[in-house]
């Protein structure tokens, strides 16, 4: 059972706004029926480039409505510029939160928004969002909205990512793209600065470089996985060959050798010793 907090069941039970607008300026259209979610908004906006009124239908939850509703709020009396920039975050913060499971229903907000100002700009307005190659073909999910998803909501888990883009939440068979786009991602991301030992100004014992690499994969590279439901054991360490197994979600993952490679050898070269290099044992 979700928790909704007052707003949220304020907005849902005396929606604000509701219903189809007589000659509006704009209007944004997003969802499918078909995926369960749809949501209409209508804008009109004045010579001044002023939102003076906006309206809206959809079919949904009870998150839908109320994303729906205090959205069209926090628009009205807003430039077409501020309302451009607002995010689905700020419409779950208007309602003081939403469920995770729920996010998405912001996240339709905030396209919906951009379809009616690409509208009003004179845009060529899709019907289904295909920028990108489609994910998640139960919800025509593309990479780029669960990129973007990624980005702007700082998501960290697959689960994450289902809550806020519903890809992932039908069939299930695009779990292991959702894992790459989700490591991909991470990788593009700024490295931390080191703030352990020195990776290739010493000269380490082997005593050192097992505490090290312990130390790194306990600390940093466990915790990462783990989030994704995954795990990873030290079963050894040879010379520079650091010996390891997968476990949990990682094992048997289609992407576990990007993860071993990718994320576990280079976090240990950076952190440890340039010349790591990392064997997977599989038992």
């Amino acid at each position: 059972m979700w928790e909704y907090t007052d707003a949220v069941k304020d907005h849902f039970l005396h929606p604000k706004n509701v219903g189809a607008m007589e000659n509006p300026t704009a209007v944004g259209e997003v969802g499918s029926l078909a995926c369960g979610d749809a949501l209409k908004l209508y804008l009109k906006i004045n010579d001044d480039g002023i939102i003076e009124d906006a309206t809206f239908q959809t079919f949904g939850c009870a998150s839908a409505i109320a994303s729906s509703s205090v959205l069209t709020e926090l628009i009205k009396g807003k430039t077409i510029e501020q309302a451009k920039s607002v995010t689905n975050k700020e419409i779950a913060d208007a309602l003081g939160g939403l469920p995770k499971e729920k996010m998405h229903c912001s996240v339709m907000g905030q396209e919906a928004l951009e379809a009616a100002l690409k509208h009003y700009w004179g845009e060529v307005v899709p019907e289904v969002p295909l920028e990108g190659e489609i994910v998640c073909t139960c919800f025509g999910v593309t990479d780029q909205q669960i990129l973007r998803a990624i980005e702007e909501n700082d998501l960290k888990t697959v689960e994450d990512i289902t809550a806020y883009t519903k890809a992932g939440g039908g069939c299930g068979e695009c779990q292991s793209k959702l894992t790459e786009l989700l490591e991909n991602k991470r990788l593009s991301e700024p490295a931390q600065v080191p703030t352990g030992p020195a990776a290739s100004t010493k000269k380490l014992t082997n005593i050192q470089r097992m505490q090290l690499v312990n130390d790194v994969i306990e600390k940093e590279i466990r915790p990462s996985l783990q989030k994704d439901g995954g795990d990873i054991e030290l079963i050894d360490i040879e010379g520079r060959e650091v010996q390891v197994a997968l476990r949990g979600m990682c094992s048997g993952c289609p992407s576990s050798q990007l993860t071993l490679k990718n994320v576990v050898e280079r976090r240990l070269q950076e952190r440890v010793e340039p010349e790591i290099t990392i064997k997977e044992i599989v038992e």
